[in-house]
């Protein structure tokens, strides 16, 4: 039996290209040529390490590339069979807490259940995570511990795994989200999921 290839997946649940990405992963994997391997970073860092913007902040006032950022995020979704996306009206959301909370939920074994949660709360509920309880009630919501994952997120040990697995990211060329990696070779962009799929094979 061959085994999966391996594919990276650095995410963020602040960027909604990452949304796009994590709800056509599952049809991708179904044909079982490759996996994806989730390893979140804290895209503010990213950003800040590498002197690069949020896209609404560098090119917002350019209306006709706006629109076409639109376009594409409808044609992924419609290439995909995605639907329920919402944009956040309390965009950009501080993703800290999400974030090292994902790390404790890897390390506690509901990763999954817990990414589901947070990219549904973000861009289909439109939910203001930065703020603790609402957090907090998206995790339980989700029938998830949400007093032992916020005890993780801030254990000293979780923080410094967020901000390693951020720099290792920025190490190897990382700049934004989704960023995928095959090996040493990086792809950037949910546009280019196609394409490190098909150079790994699948």
């Amino acid at each position: 039996m061959v085994m999966p290839t391996e594919i990276e997946f650095i995410y963020d649940f602040g960027g909604p290209n990452s949304w796009f990405v994590h709800r056509a992963l599952p049809a991708i994997e179904a044909q079982g040529k490759v996996r994806f391997r989730y390893v979140p970073v804290l895209l503010g860092g990213l950003f800040k390490a590498t002197g690069n913007s949020p896209p609404m902040m560098t090119y917002g006032h350019v209306a006709a590339k706006v629109a076409y950022d639109r376009l594409e995020m409808d044609r992924f979704m419609a290439r995909h069979a995605i639907t329920g996306f919402a944009f956040n009206p309390h965009f950009p959301v501080n993703t800290l807490l999400a974030m090292r909370g994902a790390v404790a939920a890897d390390q506690m074994g509901c990763g999954p259940a817990y990414r589901d949660a947070m990219y549904t709360a973000l861009w289909q509920d439109g939910l203001k995570l930065d703020d603790p309880e609402v957090w907090a009630g998206a995790v339980a919501a989700a029938g998830l511990d949400a007093h032992a994952l916020a005890a993780g997120a801030a254990d000293p040990g979780i923080k410094a795994g967020l901000a390693d697995s951020t720099a290792r990211a920025v190490d190897r060329g990382a700049f934004g989200v989704p960023t995928f990696f095959l090996g040493d070779q990086m792809w950037f962009g949910k546009d280019r999921l196609r394409d490190v799929v098909e150079a790994a094979g699948g």
